[in-house]
């Protein structure tokens, strides 16, 4: 490009921008990629309006991208999945409560190496739930992913009053491990405000709770759970879906087979069974509560991404979803990455026309992890010369 050529784009006026990124997992929040984006774009294109919206698709980032929407801040002590103290946020707008299960219960919450597939409890996720409903929420949004739990929410559900015990009548000890000994549930105690509440269990992804896809087999490794743990925690949630089912009727025990029931160790059947939530991919219901929809309406061009654009991101990731909205409303979409894995074809398929990798203009991983801000705003600045058009005429 010639130095008159790019004189004469950065005097064009009125080409508005939205960043909707999701996090650059284990770097930089959502917040940050579109700070850094952002700062690129207008380093090449000073004229240009640009609107940062951090979206998430339920799992960590959730509350953050809530919070960058405009949501207040809420604070609040609850137990931890290892059963001690920790300080979790939730989100609050005008009677809707946007909550992050990780925030209670995640393994972020673990001391470095250590695990407890067996025994990590949802209890303070329930305790989320309970301080929302004190806050006067009437409609709850709760994002689930990266927990150190696989207890089919039966710690989040004892939380808000309901009893799980064994043969003899005693409370069952907390997660998934003891789901084999559980004989009854008392669901008398349940927090009647509950049943006035409109509920979304907000996910990225649609396992069932039990069998080769489920809670166990799918994610229990990543929560510390070997070969056996997983088999015995597998046999544990369907038998706790078998007796819930009896509590509740034959349709709650049905819903084991449910897209979502497996999500977070199963706290999507919990929610799904003894909240009467209702499933939506995570990142509909993110664009829906962030007002994804009104900003949308304002751009020109639309920049998504995340740490890693690869197959899974075709799946109910954040800029799938993010590409989708906007293709549907006209508008062209690129997005950023740290690494990119999915083909040009693939790409256009998922609604977007271009992607920029970190690792494109810096080979060294290394230096991509350690560096990703400048390097991102070099993205931003590339951006900017590639799609930036002239403000469509009226």
């Amino acid at each position: 490009m010639g130095e008159g050529e790019r004189d004469e784009r950065r005097q064009r006026t009125g080409t508005h921008v939205l960043i909707a990124a999701d996090k650059f997992k284990g770097t930089l929040t959502a917040a940050e990629v579109a700070a850094h984006v952002r700062t690129g774009l207008l380093r090449a294109e000073p004229s240009l309006r640009v609107e940062a919206l951090p979206v998430a698709d339920g799992g960590d980032g959730t509350v953050d991208a809530a919070l960058a929407a405009g949501y207040t801040c809420r604070e609040v002590r609850v137990t931890g999945p290892l059963g001690d103290g920790v300080t979790a946020r939730y989100a609050l707008r005008e009677g809707t409560a946007v909550l992050e299960m990780a925030e209670a219960s995640g393994l972020r919450l673990l001391p470095p190496g250590h695990f407890a597939p067996l025994t990590a409890t949802t209890y303070g996720t329930g305790e989320l739930v309970r301080a929302a409903l004190d806050a006067g929420a009437t409609r709850l949004v709760l994002g689930v992913g990266g927990s150190a739990t696989t207890d089919a929410g039966t710690g989040m559900l004892t939380a808000l009053g309901v009893r799980f015990t064994d043969a003899q009548g005693a409370a069952l000890p907390p997660g998934g491990g003891a789901l084999a000994r559980l004989a009854a549930v008392d669901l008398t105690g349940l927090d009647a405000r509950l049943s006035g509440v409109d509920i979304v269990l907000a996910s990225d992804v649609d396992n069932p709770l039990t069998g080769p896809r489920g809670a166990a087999h799918v994610y229990g490794p990543q929560k510390g759970a070997d070969p056996g743990q997983v088999e015995l925690l597998d046999a544990a949630l369907g038998h706790c879906a078998e007796i819930l089912g009896r509590a509740l009727g034959p349709a709650a025990g049905a819903l084991e087979h449910t897209p979502g029931a497996g999500a977070a160790g199963g706290v999507g059947y919990g929610a799904l069974a003894g909240l009467g939530a209702r499933f939506r991919p995570g990142i509909e219901v993110l664009l829906d509560v962030l007002g994804f929809d009104a900003a949308l309406a304002r751009a020109d061009l639309v920049i998504t991404g995340e740490g890693s654009l690869d197959a899974q991101t075709l799946h109910g990731k954040a800029p799938a979803g993010v590409a989708a909205a906007a293709r549907a409303a006209g508008r062209e979409v690129v997005a950023v990455c740290g690494r990119l894995a999915l083909s040009r074809d693939q790409l256009v398929a998922a609604g977007i026309s271009r992607a920029y990798a970190l690792t494109g203009i810096e080979p060294d991983l290394a230096r991509c992890l350690a560096e990703p801000g400048p390097l991102l705003e070099r993205l931003g600045e590339r951006v900017a010369y590639d799609f930036v058009r002239p403000p469509r005429s009226a």
